[in-house]
């Protein structure tokens, strides 16, 4: 069974107590084969498979035992590419992260379309004589492309989370590269339009925009916090 190694630093741990619902909190997450709790180190080993949490899913449920995951290190596989060893060097060189950040974005793309697009094309077909301006359906659809961005992440954490975590951590997983991709598809629709419309030459052109403007910011929040569950 293939697996990978993580090691988190665990802030806040002073006794033995502390280690143990640490211990206790990993443990029982899906797809965790073994957890090493070292007080005097502060750190916790954890052993997944490979179908197992990634290390955003192991660091919110640090948190949420009341503890502080703080940068992490990684015991190298083969074709690891989520982790960062503590003390590297930060790089834009890296292209295994550049592949990984390009699919979590990928992902993030899909679920904010179903909501921006879906939103826009209500508009344009349905309610044509809804009067509201060129702004207020773009706010609206930037809200909605959110909202199905959370939801579509919350669907896939579901595999790994109880709904009520999962849904906590698909909010949290990177609101700045959501609003960003969101900003990015409903300017460029307006640039090529005019206002709030879908057209043949428009969709493509905002997804594009939509992928690269958080792309950058993907790969430096994954290269440095290891940040990832796709």
């Amino acid at each position: 069974m293939a697996k990978e190694n993580y090691i988190i630093s665990v802030g806040g741990m002073t006794c033995r107590s502390c280690s143990a619902r640490v211990h206790e909190t990993l443990s029982v997450i899906p797809g965790v084969i073994d957890v090493k709790v070292e007080l005097e180190e502060k750190r916790a080993v954890i052993s997944v498979d490979e179908n197992g949490p990634c290390m955003e899913i192991l660091s919110e449920a640090i948190l949420e035992a009341g503890y502080t995951p703080n940068a992490p290190e990684c015991n190298p596989e083969p074709g690891q590419t989520i982790c960062q060893a503590s003390g590297s060097q930060f790089s834009w060189r890296d292209g295994a992260t550049w592949r990984q950040s390009a699919q979590n974005t990928k992902w993030c793309l899909i679920g904010c379309s179903i909501g921006d697009l879906g939103t826009i094309a209500y508009f344009q077909f349905v309610w044509t004589d809804s009067e509201w301006s060129t702004l207020a359906i773009m706010i609206l659809a930037i809200t909605n492309g959110l909202l199905t961005s959370i939801a579509l992440e919350t669907v896939i954490l579901l595999k790994q989370l109880p709904f009520l975590s999962a849904l906590r951590t698909a909010a949290g997983m990177s609101l700045i590269s959501m609003i960003a991709m969101e900003a990015a598809m409903n300017i460029t629709d307006v640039v090529l339009t005019g206002g709030a419309m879908l057209t043949w030459y428009a969709i493509i052109p905002m997804w594009i925009a939509g992928f690269l403007t958080p792309w950058p910011y993907n790969y430096w929040r994954l290269k440095k916090y290891g940040v990832s569950c796709h």
